[in-house]
């Protein structure tokens, strides 16, 4: 933990911020309107929750991740 203001106090923040920057931004400084700022977040928090690929859960997408979670789970059980 860095000190109090910098960005290592919440890294995990940082990086999704980070990577909704480069990923909706895409060099664009501003949008256009603020309903295409909010059309495009959305989907863009849309896609990072079930279909982007993520280190975490060995790059895969996080449907994908649930899914052969569950079926591990189903047969356990």
């Amino acid at each position: 933990m860095g000190t109090i203001g910098t960005s290592a106090d919440n890294s995990l923040a940082e990086s999704f911020n980070a990577s909704l920057k480069r990923e909706v931004l895409k060099d664009e400084p501003v949008f256009a309107s603020q309903l295409v700022c909010r059309r495009d977040v959305f989907q863009w928090c849309i896609r990072y929750n079930t279909q982007r690929l993520h280190s975490w859960c060995g790059y895969r997408s996080p449907n994908a991740f649930e899914t052969a979670e569950s079926a591990t789970l189903t047969i356990a059980s």
